[in-house]
């Protein structure tokens, strides 16, 4: 069935998972995600601007607001920003004193965890100078809405250098009218009547999905208290390859090892506070992406619980984790959001949606899994020397992990509400530890096998 025309083009509309991260967006911090590119050189923030303004025409959402649409027009809509200027979304600050990673990645984590205005689009550059030892930075962040990891680092992809450039298309089209979004969401819907088996399929396969992972109850721990408005961020730097070559010896992936080690070092964090856990649950997101583009972003994630082991050898983790993550990724590829997005959004309609996140026992932590550029990237004719993610704690879940890999490089962010969670150092440690056991061919090898500077969605590497 064809859509109806309209003068505007394609209409931009949200979709049901788009809301869910909307619906989450309901405590302290918002919901927003982000990167730090760590350049060789110094950028300047109004040469990074030019080049932006050229660039963003890639990716149409960077340059379009979110708005709501009249009552039975159907979801909210993104729409060309007639006032678009890249300056409102670029801006320069100095790292603080010292400049060492510390002060960098406690700047990167105010960033993220400012809110964005509401009148643009939910997306800013914060071009950093001073960092000790040289070289400079760029802070990337963007509101969950905007796009879910993978759209993320699509859109990252088609902003650096040598990358297409879109074409402009008639930038800025004007709104579609209230008659062209009610024949839209008109022609939704009954295209949805039409596909209405293949919905029941969906859901069919969310309840499937759900049933093949089905872990235990996430057990009762200090883990799991209300965050503050407070946020610490600790970066863990290790080598692709020796990562990969320990998950393969143990029949897993990069992503099971992470799981593995997270799960270890926060089972002896939990320990430490005189509290016995077997299995935690970990939520892991799962891209339904089968390809990545810039000018389709929004989300498109399901969650996939995985009980991981706290007791026993390194070896013996790791060979459960995989396990359990391979039965999980049998299921179609995020089926669970078939379920669990409209059951969000209408928890979030009835008004309890923030009591509920502040007092789930589903799951312990997140821990995400993405795989940016296998090689070196640029921006303005400067490598970027290294990327580290930045993701947000929600609910009553203090501590969350990203893992990114980048040119050969593993890095994990540990990210944590210092008041909840004061014990942050002495956790990346046990991380680093675990990753290092996991590193040797038994699973037992010592400290320092990884390498690397030390302390400072999901999409699962092979």
């Amino acid at each position: 069935m064809r859509g109806p025309r309209t003068a505007t083009g394609r209409i931009d509309r949200t979709r049901s998972s788009d809301l869910m991260e909307l619906a989450v967006d309901r405590g302290p911090v918002p919901w927003q995600v982000g990167a730090v590119l760590r350049t060789v050189r110094e950028l300047d923030a109004d040469g990074l601007a030019r080049a932006l303004a050229d660039r963003v025409a890639a990716v149409p959402r960077l340059r379009r607001r979110l708005v709501r649409t009249p009552p039975l027009c159907g979801r909210p809509v993104w729409v060309d920003d007639a006032g678009f200027a890249v300056g409102r979304h670029v801006r320069a600050v100095r790292c603080p004193a010292p400049g060492d990673d510390d002060a960098l990645y406690d700047l990167a984590v105010g960033v993220v965890g400012t809110r964005l205005p509401s009148d643009r689009s939910p997306w800013a550059a914060v071009v950093v100078s001073g960092p000790a030892g040289g070289g400079g930075a760029v802070v990337l962040v963007m509101h969950h809405v905007l796009a879910d990891g993978i759209g993320g680092l699509a859109a990252l992809g088609a902003l650096v250098d040598g990358a297409p450039r879109g074409a402009d298309a008639g930038f800025p089209r004007r709104p579609p009218s209230a008659r062209e979004l009610f024949l839209d969401a008109l022609h939704e819907r009954l295209r949805s009547l039409a596909h209405l088996p293949r919905g029941l399929r969906r859901l069919r396969d969310g309840v499937a999905a759900l049933r093949a992972t089905r872990p235990p109850r996430a057990p009762r721990t200090s883990l799991n208290r209300p965050v503050g408005p407070r946020r610490a961020l600790r970066v863990l730097h290790t080598d692709l390859a020796t990562v990969r070559a320990a998950a393969h010896r143990h029949g897993g992936t990069v992503g099971d090892v992470v799981l593995t080690a997270v799960g270890g070092a926060l089972g002896a964090l939990t320990a430490r506070r005189g509290e016995t856990v077997g299995d935690l649950v970990v939520s892991v997101p799962v891209s339904a992406r089968r390809s990545t583009d810039p000018g389709r972003l929004g989300n498109a994630v399901g969650t996939l619980p995985i009980a991981v082991p706290t007791a026993g050898t390194p070896q013996q983790r790791l060979a459960a984790v995989a396990r359990r993550t391979a039965k999980g990724r049998a299921a179609p590829r995020a089926a669970s959001a078939a379920l669990l997005d409209p059951a969000f959004r209408l928890v979030a309609a009835a008004g309890v949606l923030p009591w509920l996140l502040d007092h789930q026992h589903l799951v312990s932590t997140v821990v995400t899994d993405l795989r940016g550029p296998a090689a070196p990237v640029a921006l303005l004719g400067t490598g970027v020397s290294a990327m580290v993610p930045v993701v947000s704690t929600v609910g009553d879940v203090p501590v969350v992990v990203a893992a990114l890999s980048y040119a050969g490089v593993l890095v994990l962010s540990v990210v944590a509400d210092p008041d909840t969670c004061p014990e942050l150092d002495r956790l990346v440690a046990d991380v680093r530890a675990e990753l290092d056991a996991l590193a040797g061919p038994d699973g037992t090898n010592g400290p320092g096998d990884l390498g690397g500077p030390g302390v400072g969605s999901g999409h699962d590497h092979s």
